[in-house]
C-alpha cells in the first residue's frame, strides 16, 4: 500500500507548523515537524558542550543524533515535546534554541544522521511533513509538494506575535536581522539548502491569512491524491 505523503517546505516564520498541523488533523495524517527534531538535536549538543566542537567531536555528535530520545505527545492543547525525559515543548521554540537548529542543520553528517529518523514517520495512512527539505532531499515520492513562503517583514511581525503571546519579550528589528540570518544560511549551504522542489506549488502567505492558504492547500492536495 502506497502512502500518501504531503511535504510543507520554506523559510522560518511562513506558518508551516501551523499549518502542517491543520492539515494532518483535516486528512487524519501522521505529522513530522522536522524543524523540531533539528532544535531537539541543537539543544542536545549545547547542553553537552558539543555544538563548539563539532568539527572534533562529529563522529559522537552524528551518533548523538541517530539516537535522540525523544517523544511528541499529543495532547488537547498542542504537541508537547520530550527531550530524555523532560518537557522542552518551550524551550525548542525560543530565537536561541532556533539558531543552534540552523547550525546543526547545516552540517551534512548530522542531517544524514537524522535522515532515516525522518522516513520512518511515513505510515499509512499518510504523513504530512513539515521542513526545509522535505521534498528536495527526505521525501522526493511525495505525491503532493507545498513551498510556502512570506516577506522577512510579515514573518519577523507573526514571530514577535508569537513570543509575546508566550509572554516573552521580542523586538522586532532583532527578530528580522535574525529571520534574515537564518534564510541566508539555509538558502546558502551545500547539504539540502532551502529551495522549492522543481514541481511543488509555491504559495505567498504575506498577505494571506491561515484559512485562505488552508484552502488553496486542500485544494491543490485534494486534485494531487486524486491521480
Amino acid at each position: 500500500m502506497t502512502v500518501n505523503i504531503i511535504t510543507i517546505d520554506g523559510p522560518s516564520g511562513s506558518g508551516k507548523g501551523t499549518l502542517a498541523a491543520k492539515l494532518a488533523a483535516h486528512y487524519q495524517f501522521n505529522l513530522l515537524d522536522s524543524g523540531a527534531l533539528y532544535r531537539l538535536l541543537g539543544l542536545s549538543l549545547h547542553k553537552r558542550d558539543l555544538l563548539e566542537k563539532l568539527d572534533d567531536e562529529l563522529e559522537k555528535c552524528a551518533e548523538i543524533a541517530a539516537n535522540l530520545d525523544i517523544k511528541f505527545v499529543s495532547a488537547e492543547a498542542g504537541t508537547q515535546i520530550l527531550l530524555d525525559g523532560e518537557d522542552v515543548t518551550q524551550t525548542i521554540r525560543t530565537e536561541r534554541v532556533g539558531e543552534l537548529a540552523s547550525k546543526v542543520a547545516a552540517i551534512p553528517a548530522l542531517r544524514a544522521a537524522l535522515l532515516e529518523r525522518q522516513r520512518a514517520f511515513a505510515q499509512a495512512p499518510g504523513l504530512v511533513a513539515d521542513g526545509r527539505d522535505m521534498a528536495t532531499a527526505i521525501f522526493p515520492e511525495a505525491q503532493a509538494k507545498i513551498y510556502l513562503t512570506a516577506s522577512a517583514e510579515s514573518r519577523a511581525a507573526r514571530r514577535v506575535n508569537q513570543l509575546q503571546g508566550m509572554g516573552m519579550d521580542a523586538k522586532i528589528n532583532d527578530i528580522l536581522a535574525n529571520i534574515q540570518a537564518r534564510d541566508k544560511r539555509d538558502m546558502e549551504r551545500t547539504a539540502a539548502p532551502l529551495k522549492p522542489a522543481a514541481d511543488a506549488y509555491i504559495i505567498d502567505s504575506s498577505a494571506l491569512g491561515i484559512d485562505e492558504v488552508f484552502n488553496l492547500m486542500t485544494a491543490y492536495i485534494d486534485r494531487q491524491l486524486a491521480n
